[in-house]
């Protein structure tokens, strides 16, 4: 099991916030890119990460958006669409949407419309 399944969400969230706002995109973009991807609403989000709710727990209790498949390319040399466990896979899909958002990607290619 990997140490990633098992770290809050709520202890990673900031780096992401940071990730993003270093080049100009918004916490609100990225709420909405975690958001579509998981299927929780602004306020179920909120709630997960004040509950320090782990990768694990935080994936099982989402409905993965059924677009989520169209997630190609590679996070830290691998290729997402490669990664045989689904949590991992998950977890990398987030990441891949995250790193999207950062580059300047416009949010209707990010959300896969």
């Amino acid at each position: 099991m990997s140490r990633i399944f098992t770290t809050s969400v709520n202890s990673v969230y900031p780096h992401y916030v940071n990730k993003v706002e270093r080049k100009g995109r918004t916490t609100k973009e990225l709420d909405q890119v975690i958001c579509w991807l998981t299927g929780y609403s602004a306020t179920e989000l909120k709630r997960k990460l004040t509950s320090e709710t782990n990768f694990e727990n935080f994936f099982a209790a989402a409905t993965l958006n059924p677009n989520a498949s169209l997630i190609t390319g590679t996070i830290c040399g691998v290729r997402v669409q490669d990664i045989e466990d689904p949590l991992m896979q998950k977890i990398r899909y987030l990441d891949k949407l995250v790193d999207e958002l950062a580059k300047g990607r416009p949010m209707e290619k990010i959300l896969r419309g």
